[in-house]
C-alpha cells in the first residue's frame, strides 16, 4: 500500500507541471470563444487572388504527438480543431509539443469530379514551422516557414475513390532552433509567450486548369496615376494571353490584353487615391485566355498610394504619404489571443482589433514580429489602416542595450549559413505573399537586435527587392553605417515610458526619425488578467483615471517632437498579452482601459500639426 502510494505521489508530481501548464493555456475566453463552431474561419482566405471553385478544410482533424519518426502513425490521440495551434484552448487540445516530438494531423476529404478536371491545389495559410504533407500515404512535399502560405499540386496522389486522406507532419523547435519564431518560447516569461505549433491558418483546396494564374504583382505609380499588373502563369504558357480589367465600383476604367509574362499598365483618368481618410480600392480582374476562351480567371484589387520621404523646410527628412507629410501613430500590435494564441477566434474578432484601433484615432499599426493571415491585411486595406510589417525574429544571442535618447547600441549576430538561409528565404516569402496589400508601407527586417545580422546587406536587398516601400532596418536596434551614412530609410528609437526622439541634427538629414516604441503603461484589470498576480508593465497604475492622465501627458509630449522632426510613433500596445498588462485593452478584449472618444480626440491633434 505504501509502495503504491509513493508511486502514485511520484507520478502526480511528474504530472502536475504539465497539467498546470496546460490549464494555464485554458484560463481566458474572449467574446468570440463560444462562437467558433465546428468549421471555423470559413471566409475565402486569399482576398488578393480569389477564385470560385474552392473548398475549406478547416474543422475537426485527428492528431497525435509522438517521438520523432518518419513513419505515419497508426493510432491518433484524438481530435483537434484546425486552424488553431495545438497549444491553444480553441484547438480542443492545449498541449505543449517541444522540439523532441512530432505533431501529426490526419483527416479525409472528398474530391468531386468537378475538381479533378485540371489541377487540384492544396493550400496552407501557415504552419509553424516545418510541415511535410502526405496524400493517401505518399509524401507530396515539405515546407519550412511558419509565416508564409504554401501549396502543393496533389492530382498525382489522388485515388480513384471520391474520399482521400491527408496527413501532415509538423516539427517546431520553438526557441531551441534558429528559425523565425517571434515571441514564442518553450517556457513563457516576461515579454515572451506560449509556443505555437502546427497549423494556425486556414487549410483549403482549389481546382484550377492545367495552366493557371499563380500570382499577380500589383504596383502603383502615384505620380504618374499609373497602376501596373504583372500576372504569373504556372504550367505550359502555350499561345495564350492575359486580359486585365480595372474597375472603379463596377465601372471599367481600364482594359488591356498582354502576352504572358508582360505587364499591363493603366494610366487612370480622374484617379482616386488611397489614404487613411479615403481608403479607395480599385477592383482588378485577370483572365488567362486562348483566343476568346477564358482558361482561368482571378479577382484581385489594388490602390493608388505612395510612401516615400522628403525634407521639410529645416532639411529634416519626413515620412510622406502621397507626397504629403502625415504623422503616423499607432499601437504595437502583437496579434495574440488568449483562446487561439496566433489565431483569432473568428472573422469578427480579427476585424475587432483593427476597428477598435481605428475608433481610438490611430492611423497606423505596427505588426510586431508576427505575420497575420491575408484577411487581416485586406481589412486594413479597406478600412484605411497603415501597417508597418516586422519580420518575425529568431536565433537570438547578440547584445542590445537601451539607453534613453540613444540609438545604435548593440552587436550583430554571427549566424550559421543554415540560419541565414532560413531567414532570407522566409523574409522573401513574406514580402512576396504580402506585396499587393497597399496598407503595408514599411518593412522592418530586425527588432532590437534580436538575431540581427549583416544589417547593411539585408537592408539593401530589401530596398532593392521592394523599392515601393520604406525600410526600417532595425527598430530600436543597431544602426549600421555604410561609409558615412546609416543604412535604411529610418532611424528608430525605443524609449520607455516617455516620448523621446533621436537628435534631428545628428540623424535627420538622411533618415526619417521615428519613435518605434514607447509607453507601455500598465493597468491590471481584476478578472481579466492571464494570471492572478506578478503581472508586468513598464509603468503600472492602480486605476483608469491615473492611467488616462499619464497617457494624455505622453501625447502632449509628442506634439513638440513632431515640430522638431519626428515623423511617427508607436505606442506599446494594443492589448495585454499573457503576463503583460500594458495594453489599451485587456487580453480577452472585454475591457477597453481608456475612454475611446477621449483617445480619438487627443490623437487628432497629432495629425493636425502644421510644420513651421
Amino acid at each position: 500500500m505504501i509502495k503504491n502510494l509513493l508511486l502514485f505521489t511520484a507520478l502526480l508530481f511528474c504530472f502536475i507541471p504539465l497539467y498546470a501548464q496546460e490549464q494555464a493555456l485554458k484560463s481566458m475566453e474572449t467574446p468570440w470563444s463560444d462562437k467558433v463552431g465546428q468549421q471555423p474561419h470559413q471566409e475565402y482566405p486569399r482576398p488578393q487572388m480569389s477564385r470560385e471553385n474552392w473548398v475549406n478544410l478547416n474543422g475537426k482533424w485527428q492528431y497525435t504527438i509522438q517521438d520523432k519518426s518518419p513513419a505515419i502513425p497508426e493510432k491518433f490521440d484524438g481530435e483537434i480543431l484546425v486552424p488553431f495551434a495545438v497549444e491553444s484552448k480553441l484547438s480542443g487540445v492545449g498541449r505543449i509539443v517541444g522540439d523532441e516530438k512530432y505533431l501529426w494531423y490526419k483527416r479525409t476529404f472528398d474530391v468531386s469530379p468537378k475538381m479533378r478536371s485540371g489541377k487540384l491545389l492544396l493550400h496552407f495559410g501557415a504552419v509553424d514551422w516545418e510541415a511535410e504533407v502526405f496524400i493517401n500515404g505518399q509524401s507530396v512535399g515539405m515546407h519550412q516557414g511558419g509565416y508564409d502560405p504554401f501549396y502543393f499540386e496533389i492530382n498525382d496522389y489522388l485515388v480513384k475513390n471520391r474520399e482521400q486522406e491527408v496527413v501532415v507532419r509538423v516539427w517546431d523547435p520553438s526557441d531551441n532552433g534558429p528559425q523565425p519564431r517571434g515571441k514564442q518560447v518553450e517556457k513563457p516569461n516576461s515579454i515572451w509567450y506560449t509556443p505555437v505549433t502546427g497549423i494556425w491558418q486556414t487549410v483549403w483546396m482549389e481546382a484550377v486548369p492545367s495552366r493557371y494564374i499563380s500570382s499577380t504583382k500589383n504596383t502603383p505609380d502615384f505620380d504618374q496615376n499609373k497602376i501596373s499588373i504583372l500576372p504569373h502563369v504556372a504550367g505550359n504558357p502555350g499561345n495564350g494571353n492575359i486580359e486585365v480589367k480595372v474597375m472603379d465600383n463596377g465601372r471599367m476604367v481600364g482594359q488591356k490584353t498582354v502576352k504572358i509574362g508582360e505587364t499591363a499598365d493603366f494610366v487612370i483618368d480622374s484617379p482616386k487615391h488611397w489614404s487613411p481618410s479615403s481608403p479607395f480600392l480599385y477592383d482588378v480582374e485577370v483572365s488567362l485566355k486562348e483566343g476568346n476562351k477564358v482558361i482561368d480567371k482571378v479577382k484581385t484589387y489594388t490602390a493608388l498610394r505612395k510612401i516615400n520621404m522628403g525634407t521639410d523646410q529645416n532639411g529634416v527628412q519626413r515620412m510622406l504619404l502621397n507626397n504629403e507629410f502625415l504623422f503616423q501613430y499607432g499601437p504595437l500590435d502583437q496579434g495574440w489571443w488568449p483562446d487561439g494564441l496566433y489565431t483569432a477566434p473568428n472573422e469578427a474578432a480579427l476585424v475587432f482589433d483593427i476597428q477598435k484601433t481605428r475608433d481610438m484615432g490611430f492611423n497606423m499599426i505596427r505588426k510586431h514580429v508576427k505575420v497575420e493571415p491575408a484577411r487581416w491585411y485586406y481589412h486594413c486595406d479597406r478600412m484605411g489602416m497603415l501597417v508597418w510589417q516586422d519580420m518575425p525574429n529568431g536565433d537570438h544571442g547578440n547584445r542590445w542595450e537601451q539607453r534613453p535618447g540613444i540609438v545604435g547600441l548593440g552587436t550583430e549576430k554571427d549566424r550559421t549559413a543554415a540560419s541565414e538561409q532560413i531567414f532570407r528565404k522566409e523574409w522573401k516569402a513574406i514580402m512576396d505573399a504580402n506585396y499587393n496589400f497597399p496598407s503595408i508601407v514599411v518593412w522592418v527586417p530586425f527588432n532590437e537586435a534580436w538575431g540581427q545580422f549583416k544589417t547593411t546587406e539585408i537592408t539593401e536587398w530589401t530596398q532593392q527587392y521592394d523599392p515601393t516601400r520604406l525600410i526600417n532596418s532595425a527598430s530600436g536596434g543597431n544602426f549600421i553605417m555604410k561609409g558615412s551614412k546609416i543604412t535604411g530609410h529610418v532611424i528608430d528609437l525605443h524609449n520607455y515610458p516617455d516620448a523621446a526622439m533621436p537628435d534631428p541634427e545628428l540623424y535627420g538629414k538622411d533618415q526619417v526619425i521615428v519613435l518605434g516604441e514607447f509607453g507601455g503603461l500598465g493597468l491590471p484589470v481584476e478578472g481579466h488578467t492571464w494570471q492572478q498576480k506578478d503581472n508586468w508593465g513598464y509603468q503600472s497604475f492602480q486605476n483608469k483615471e491615473a492611467l488616462e492622465k499619464r497617457y494624455t501627458e505622453l501625447i502632449e509630449a509628442l506634439l513638440p517632437l513632431i515640430q522638431k522632426g519626428l515623423s511617427a510613433a508607436v505606442y506599446t500596445q494594443t492589448t495585454d498579452v499573457e503576463i503583460e498588462i500594458n495594453g489599451l485593452m485587456t487580453y480577452d478584449r472585454k475591457v477597453v482601459k481608456l475612454n475611446v472618444e477621449h483617445l480619438n480626440k487627443i490623437h487628432q491633434r497629432l495629425y493636425q500639426i502644421k510644420l513651421k
